[in-house]
């Protein structure tokens, strides 16, 4: 008498997840940022900040990127400053003057990387509006399970948001892979302990992010998931 199979396992498959970093990941939204600063520093009367000290800021929090290109300034006037800032690109978005474009490419890696199974999230130093505003402007709402962003906890480098981002999806640590294209993205998942893919068309140059550790370095957005996939199955 032969005995029954066993039945296969039901185990499901582990989670993953593939956490993007926004502003020069996603989307190009440095001139937008780059305006909004001129202003606020013009409100203040800061004259007029460098653009590609603006540029190389993008990914901290607001607060702590007006107070390393104003160092001079007390903390108070830090946060004034960026408060200045909001409004700033507020009034800009309500005229429709925000060019915030997806990068080529971005649409198609997040296709992939839905078809494969993975979960999609933002992990962004802009605030939960402005964020908002980014996804749907470009019909992306709903597509991400979670949203990690500055106004809540420390920003980056600090692996905080990605800790959140795990703790509300439920996917382990070995599961994750942050996209992004500064250093600080790259630190964060480093702090994290997750694996990281750098962009090289945002705003850090390529040597820095390998210098900060990123495990893979892609140049064109549909490269994006095949790197993120190699990550998670290694």
């Amino acid at each position: 008498m032969s005995l029954p199979s066993r039945p296969a396992s039901s185990q499901p498959a582990p989670l993953r997840l593939a956490l993007f970093d926004c502003d020069g990941t996603l989307v190009d939204s440095q001139f937008a940022i780059i305006d909004a600063m001129t202003a606020a520093w013009a409100e203040h009367g800061l004259g007029e900040p460098d653009p590609m000290e603006v540029r190389r800021m993008v990914g901290l929090s607001l607060v702590e990127a007006v107070a390393l290109l104003q160092p001079s300034l007390a903390p108070a006037d830090h946060v004034a400053v960026a408060e200045s800032y909001k409004r700033a690109f507020a009034a800009s978005r309500s005229r429709g003057e925000v060019d915030e474009p997806l990068f080529p490419g971005i649409l198609d890696t997040l296709a992939a990387l839905e078809e494969a199974g993975v979960l999609l999230g933002v992990a962004t130093g802009k605030s939960r509006r402005g964020l908002d505003a980014v996804l749907k402007g470009h019909g992306l709402t709903g597509r991400f399970v979670t949203l990690q962003t500055a106004d809540v906890g420390p920003g980056k480098p600090n692996p905080h948001m990605v800790q959140r981002a795990l703790a509300e999806t439920g996917v382990a640590e070995a599961g994750t892979v942050v996209i992004g294209d500064t250093t600080y993205d790259i630190q964060m998942a480093r702090n994290a302990r997750v694996a990281s893919v750098g962009v090289s068309w945002g705003y850090h140059a390529v040597p820095e992010l390998e210098r900060a550790g990123a495990d893979r370095i892609v140049h064109r957005g549909r490269e994006v998931a095949d790197a993120v996939l190699e990550l998670l199955e290694r």
